[in-house]
C-alpha cells in the first residue's frame, strides 16, 4: 500500500481548532482515503476500531466488526447466525447477509441508539452485502482492510458521494513505544501489546468451574472490547457479540449499571410486544429506534409522550415493570468482563440482575474473597484474567 506520509484533515476535535493533520515519522502511512475527506475524530475512531476488529478475528478466527462513537465501541461482534427475533430488533429481517454482514449487523445492533452516525470497522474485505447493509444506515465511515469493486460502488453512493471510505494495511506493525502531546508536553509508553486469547480465561477461582466454549468466546470478546473502551469500563456479552458496555465511568459500579441497563434494553427489544409495535408508515429506522426506546421508559413527561404518540398508527401500551421483570427472568448465560478488578461485590449483586454466569476480571482487590464468595452466591463461573487494560 503506497500512501502519502502526510494528510491535512479537515479540522481538529472541533471546528474551530482549524490546523489538524495526521502524518507518519517511519515512511508511508498504513491508511489510504479512498473516498471523502476525514477529520480528527473519524480518524481516532477508525484508528481504535479497527484494531478491535482485527484482534477479534484473530481471536476467534471469525468475520469481526465494531461500531465506534467517540472513541469507544458502541458494539462489537463476530459473525454468528442471527435469530428471526434479532434479525427483526436489528432491522435485517429479509436481507440476505454475508458472514462479515451478520458480525456488522450485530455490532451495530448491539445498541442502537449510541450506533447512529458510527464509524463501522470491519476485519475482512468488505463485500457487497456488508456495503448494502453500510448504505442504509446512518453512518460517518467504515475502515477496512480492502474492498470488493461492487462494494466500492455501493459505498461511493452514500451520503451524495461524500461517504467516508478508509482503507487499512492489514499487516502493519505499530512502533513499540507511543508518544502523545498533551498540554505542550510530550508522554511515553510502551504500547499495549497485551495478547488477549485463550490464556487469558483459564484461571478459575470460583467453586462452579464448568466454562463451556461459547461463553469462552463471549469472555474474549467482552475482554478485547473492553481493550479499545475509555476507561473505567465493563463489557456484556452473549451469543458472539456485546449487548451492554458502560464506558469512562469514574466508578466501577456505574459502569455496571450503565452497561446493564444497555443489556436489559437489548433484551427487551426482542419482546414480542417490541417486534410487532404499529409504526406509522414512512417512518425511518431512526426513528423507530427512538420509539421504541422511549416505549420502554417507564416515566415519561405529557410533551414527549404527545410527540411518541404520532409514531404509531394506534398507541401501544407499555410494558409494565412486572412485564419487563418476567421477560428479564429468562436472559441468562451472559459474559461480563471488566477493564480491571472488582473492588466491591456490588458489581456482580447488579450483573446478576441481567442474566451473569460468566466473569471476567483482572482479580488482585484486596477485597477479592468477598468478590469470589459472590460470585459463588449466584452460582457464577469466575476467571482471573491477571492483565489489567486502561484505555484513555
Amino acid at each position: 500500500m503506497s500512501n502519502p506520509s502526510e494528510l491535512h484533515l479537515r479540522y481538529g476535535m472541533n471546528p474551530h481548532q482549524k490546523e489538524a493533520k495526521i502524518y507518519s515519522t517511519n515512511g508511508s502511512m498504513p491508511l489510504r482515503v479512498v473516498n471523502g475527506d476525514p477529520g480528527f475524530i473519524n480518524l481516532l475512531d477508525a484508528l481504535n476500531s479497527y484494531q478491535l476488529a482485527r484482534e477479534l478475528r484473530l481471536a476467534t478466527g471469525l468475520p469481526a466488526a465494531a461500531s465506534f462513537k467517540h472513541v469507544s465501541p458502541a458494539g462489537a461482534a463476530v459473525y454468528a447466525p442471527l435469530s428471526p427475533e434479532l434479525a427483526k430488533a436489528y432491522f435485517v429481517e429479509g436481507l440476505e447477509l454475508s458472514p462479515l454482514a451478520t458480525a456488522y449487523a450485530r455490532a451495530r445492533g448491539a445498541d442502537r441508539m449510541s450506533s447512529f452516525g458510527d464509524c463501522a470497522a470491519l476485519s475482512d474485505i468488505v463485500d457487497a452485502s456488508t456495503a448494502t447493509l453500510l448504505k442504509r444506515e446512518v453512518s460517518d465511515l467504515v475502515v477496512a482492510p480492502g474492498y470488493t469493486d461492487e462494494a466500492l460502488e455501493i459505498l461511493r453512493s452514500k451520503k451524495n458521494g461524500k461517504y467516508l471510505i478508509l482503507e487499512i494495511d492489514p499487516d502493519y506493525v505499530a512502533e513499540p513505544v507511543e508518544k502523545r502531546n498533551v498540554f505542550g508536553l510530550t508522554l511515553e509508553q510502551q504500547r499495549n501489546y497485551a495478547a488477549i486469547d485463550a490464556s487469558a480465561v483459564t484461571n478459575i477461582v470460583t467453586q462452579n468451574k464448568d466454562l463451556p466454549e461459547e461463553a469462552k468466546r463471549d469472555l474474549l470478546i467482552s475482554l478485547i472490547t473492553l481493550k479499545y473502551t475509555q476507561s473505567n469500563s465493563v463489557c456484556y456479552a452473549l451469543d458472539g457479540q456485546t449487548i451492554g458496555i458502560g464506558a469512562g465511568q469514574q466508578s466501577r459500579i456505574h459502569c455496571t449499571r450503565l452497561a446493564g441497563d444497555k443489556a436489559d434494553r437489548w433484551f427487551l427489544r426482542q419482546h414480542p410486544r417490541a417486534l410487532s409495535l404499529p409504526f406509522r408508515p414512512g417512518l425511518s429506522r431512526a426513528e423507530q429506534n427512538n420509539a421504541i426506546d422511549l416505549w420502554l421508559e417507564e416515566e415519561v413527561t405529557p410533551v414527549e409522550n404527545a410527540s411518541w404518540e404520532q409514531s404509531f398508527t394506534e398507541v401501544p401500551p407499555r410494558l409494565t415493570r412486572e412485564e419487563k421483570r418476567d421477560w428479564l427472568s429468562k436472559l441468562k448465560g451472559v459474559s461480563y468482563g471488566s477493564d480491571a478488578f472488582l473492588p466491591f461485590r456490588d458489581n456482580l449483586d447488579r450483573a446478576s440482575r441481567s442474566g451473569v454466569k460468566y466473569v471476567v476480571q483482572a482479580g488482585s482487590s484486596m477485597r477479592d474473597e468477598e468478590v469470589v464468595q459472590a460470585a459463588n452466591d449466584y452460582d457464577m463461573v469466575m476467571v482471573y484474567s491477571g492483565v489489567r487494560l486502561f484505555h484513555h
